[in-house]
């Protein structure tokens, strides 16, 4: 039997950033990948929430039991949902969203952290390609929030080095960034 799964949206697609199983890309239709502001961080989180009429990119990868308590510490702001039936797969496979009772009122004014987005294209751009990195930008809402630029000294904790072409992609796709149509 297979072990239980996760399907990561963010820097989870980013396999420099862990060592889980067999990850494989996959895609999660019924969800949308959204900046979120909480009370516990001066920064936004990427999360999901569930929308019919979108669909996100995403890797898939195996968790042996003893090391769903690791991914739980790394992922300590959310909440496993349960995702197994929308993505038709044969093992159970849970998805990771900023908890509920995190959630902060205020709308888009809590920056991004760059350091972050940069692991989060890297890995979609090593997955997905070019096209992936674009549906990655096109399929998240929130982009209204201010960037913070922390490359210089980089806050995010799996923070990765990019290469010149991967830091000007990220640039290039944050100068012209768009979200899908509601």
């Amino acid at each position: 039997m297979m072990d239980p799964a996760f399907f990561g949206y963010g820097s989870l697609v980013n396999t420099a950033t862990h060592d889980y199983v067999s990850p494989r890309p996959a895609t999660l239709k019924g969800w949308r990948r959204v900046w979120k502001s909480t009370t516990i961080r001066d920064t936004a989180f990427l999360s999901v929430e569930r929308s019919d009429r979108h669909e996100i990119d995403g890797l898939i990868a195996h968790v042996a039991a003893d090391k769903w308590a690791d991914l739980d510490a790394r992922e300590a702001a959310y909440t496993r949902v349960d995702v197994t039936r929308a993505l038709g797969a044969d093992h159970p496979t849970a998805i990771y969203r900023v908890n509920a009772n995190l959630a902060a009122d205020t709308a888009s004014n809590t920056p991004i952290l760059l350091s972050y987005l940069d692991v989060v294209v890297q890995g979609y751009l090593r997955e997905f390609g070019p096209q992936g990195v674009a549906r990655f930008f096109a399929s998240t809402h929130g982009w209204d929030a201010p960037i913070l630029n922390d490359r210089d000294n980089p806050r995010y904790p799996r923070r990765q080095i990019l290469t010149d072409q991967e830091t000007a992609l990220v640039d290039a796709c944050l100068a012209t960034r768009m979200e899908m149509p509601e």
